[in-house]
């Protein structure tokens, strides 16, 4: 496979390390479905990937069930009754995910609750303690 796909200003991935397979999809479709391989399973390695370190990185770490445990990125596209298109929205959400981990995400800032909602939370405590000291029984004296 030759060619690139530009995922963003001065990032490129060379579709040579991309793996395609056409298979059968799934589902409603009549006789077409049966007997046409018109869904696509994409491929991507990412740590044998071009990408920069960094976003290796944050794509393995992401909590994605697409990812394998050898860092084997699988996506499948059946949408579409073509295998053209389906290749076309597999590279799509390629580049979307790779996307959606380039820049570092920002550091949390950690900062303490304030007067008022610290007040604001104790009042809500006393008052839920006398909502359930209330619907105690009651104890003959």
């Amino acid at each position: 496979m030759e060619g690139h796909l530009d995922i963003a200003p001065g990032v490129r991935l060379d579709l040579s390390e991309v793996e395609f397979h056409a298979v059968r999809a799934r589902g409603p479709g009549g006789q077409h479905v049966n007997k046409a391989a018109t869904a696509v399973q994409l491929r991507f390695d990412i740590p044998r990937s071009s990408l920069p370190e960094p976003v290796k990185q944050r794509l393995l770490a992401l909590r994605d069930h697409r990812i394998t445990k050898d860092g084997v990125l699988v996506i499948k596209a059946q949408t579409h009754r073509s295998q053209h298109q389906n290749r076309e929205e597999a590279l799509q959400r390629l580049a979307d995910l790779v996307r959606g981990v380039l820049s570092e995400p920002p550091r949390r800032v950690w900062t303490r609750p304030g007067r008022r909602a610290h007040r604001r939370r104790l009042e809500e405590k006393a008052h839920r303690a006398a909502v359930k000291r209330l619907r105690r029984r009651v104890l003959p004296e």
